[in-house]
């Protein structure tokens, strides 16, 4: 009888070796490297390409196209990400930042993204002179535009409604603001965090026809990307490359929706505030291979290592513990009252300077007629963010108390929140005309459609966020029905509610100049509101009355935050905190 030899490993070399999962996981994160690779080559082109360069409707190029689009709105991703953590961070801690801050929220989020685009462009494109980056970074940043307030209205909403009983543990640790950052502020945001960031991806795809198409006085710059095939198809009513534009947009949603968001969503599982472990946890096959992997995770340890020693550091950052602990001593109550006082001046100063300029070149009248147009269109967000509620947050925690419903749904309200309206342009142009109906009733479900998902998803979020103690001690009372609802659910949920219901009232104010005034070749439809005054006026490059347009508009969105959205606010952190 023959012995086959065979080489022995020690067990720690074994260690080293990849295993079969590290063969599924390598092909996956080089053959994203190079796609990227490829893409961010393309940035550095001349930007004189882009002139000769003719969108074609050939779906053979969509993939280019969809891999052009989807780094941007990483870009804008990451840069909203960054922009979240300082700016709601310093929103919550301080009570004289947030005076400041929150109200200049509201204004950012209520300034539409073609207002961004006309003032921004010729400042990037001077940025990076002669090269298709400065087009690039203008994209990027009106996509970021469109993803970075909901994300920092839902940071900023997790740290306001903190428990006091893990900042009294973290004070009690010692923790200096650097590691608390790290180690509470962060951590119990990010199941909510997670979820808007996937809406704000989503939402990005609403505004990425106006963000690829860049123009500068009488000279139009286009990007390739799924927008501009979705602006020319539009222009020349080919209804077949419509129909690629949506199969390339399910397929993009599907491939970030698995290989991004469900892995954050199971990540984010663990930070969920409870004693009990819940039943059905949310799961994701790329981060179970992720998880398997031997070489990979031996790569990955380092950075790891490097990530938790910056977060245990003592850095000498200095920032308030929390909103309720800054000092109400004599000096400090002089010091806000001072600090109120130049933000009333500079407050008085800004709208002196607006109202100037716009009475030189537009007549009292007008500014009438365009509050006139800005009652209008409040009425209808009014309205449609109260039938969306009604709809959407019992669906919302259905679908959040469910794990397994929520990973089936998920990739489904992805591209239902990135339809954009445009899309639905012809249908109801055509029906609009041929029927002869109504444009201010018929228009208005457009501004909606890409809005009510921010409830959808905060609810989903919140839902998500609920500890499994709470639910199994209303299910040992045999609380039930509308008990259940209005003393169990709905407080539980309602800071994460006010949030999708602010960040959704200032993007229909936003969607409304897309939606009140809308065009499928030569037929043009507009119906009576503000977005269709913008619309109009942007068009004609009239910029007296686009200021004009963009002032109201941030008077109406600040306004309506501070006397309806702001007191819930206020409710949720002084009443509905999970302590």
């Amino acid at each position: 009888m023959t012995r086959v030899a065979r080489p022995f490993i020690p067990a720690t070399a074994r260690r080293l070796l990849p295993n079969r999962w590290d063969f599924i996981a390598f092909p996956i994160i080089i053959g994203f490297l190079m796609v990227s690779s490829s893409g961010i080559r393309q940035t550095w082109a001349p930007l004189a390409d882009l002139h000769t360069e003719v969108i074609s409707l050939d779906p053979s190029n969509l993939p280019e196209y969809a891999l052009r689009t989807t780094l941007r709105m990483l870009a804008a991703m990451v840069a909203s990400l960054i922009f979240t953590l300082v700016y709601g961070t310093l929103a919550a801690k301080s009570r004289r930042a947030e005076k400041l801050l929150v109200p200049m929220l509201d204004i950012l989020q209520s300034v539409p993204v073609l207002g961004y685009i006309s003032f921004t462009v010729t400042f990037f494109l001077a940025l990076f002179p002669g090269r298709v980056l400065g087009a690039e970074c203008a994209a990027i940043f009106a996509i970021f535009t469109s993803q970075a307030w909901n994300m920092t209205f839902s940071f900023y909403q997790s740290m306001r409604t903190q428990p006091r009983d893990l900042s009294e543990v973290a004070v009690n640790l010692r923790l200096s603001p650097w590691q608390r950052f790290w180690k509470l502020d962060v951590p119990y945001s990010m199941p909510g965090l997670i979820w808007n960031m996937m809406m704000s991806m989503s939402g990005g795809w609403f505004f990425v026809v106006a963000s690829e198409a860049i123009t500068v006085g009488d000279k139009t710059v286009t990007l390739p990307g799924i927008g501009a095939y979705l602006a020319t198809a539009i222009l020349q009513r080919d209804l077949g490359a419509v129909g690629w534009v949506i199969l390339a947009m399910v397929v993009v949603i599907v491939i970030y929706d698995q290989f991004l968001f469900r892995p954050m969503v199971a990540w984010s599982d663990k930070f969920r505030l409870e004693d009990t472990v819940s039943q059905a946890a949310p799961e994701s096959w790329v981060l179970n291979v992720i998880q398997r992997t031997r070489a990979i995770q031996l790569l990955l340890r380092p950075l790891g290592k490097l990530l938790r020693t910056i977060a245990r550091m003592r850095m000498p950052i200095s920032l308030p513990a929390a909103i309720h602990s800054e000092s109400k001593s004599a000096l400090s109550r002089v010091i806000d009252w001072l600090w109120a006082a130049l933000l009333v001046v500079l407050g008085v100063f800004a709208a002196w300077k607006i109202v100037t300029f716009v009475l030189s070149e537009v007549g009292g009248p007008e500014i009438l007629r365009v509050f006139g147009l800005g009652l209008i269109t409040l009425v209808r967000v009014i309205v449609l963010i109260a039938i969306a509620s009604v709809i959407w947050v019992p669906l919302g925690v259905l679908i959040g108390l469910r794990p397994k419903l929520a990973e089936r749904i998920q990739p489904l309200a992805q591209f239902l929140a990135a339809f954009p309206a445009n899309l639905l342009f012809p249908i109801f142009v055509v029906l609009i005309v041929h029927f002869h109906l109504n444009a201010d009733i018929w228009l208005s479900p457009l501004i909606v459609l890409g809005t009510q998902w921010y409830i959808l998803f905060n609810v989903i979020a919140g839902a998500t966020a609920f500890p499994n103690d709470f639910k199994e001690a209303a299910t040992n009372f045999r609380i039930r029905g509308w008990q259940w609802w209005r003393q169990v659910m709905l407080p539980g949920i309602f800071p994460y509610y006010v949030t999708g219901a602010i960040t959704a009232s200032g993007g229909a104010w936003n969607a409304s100049i897309v939606s009140e005034y809308v065009q499928w070749g030569d037929d043009k439809v507009a119906a009576h509101g503000l977005g269709a005054y913008i619309a109009q006026t942007t068009a004609a490059g009239d910029y007296p009355r686009i200021l004009l347009g963009i002032a109201v508009m941030a008077l109406f969105v600040v306004l309506f935050n501070r006397l309806l959205w702001r007191p819930m606010y206020a409710i949720a952190e002084n009443k509905l905190r999970l302590n």
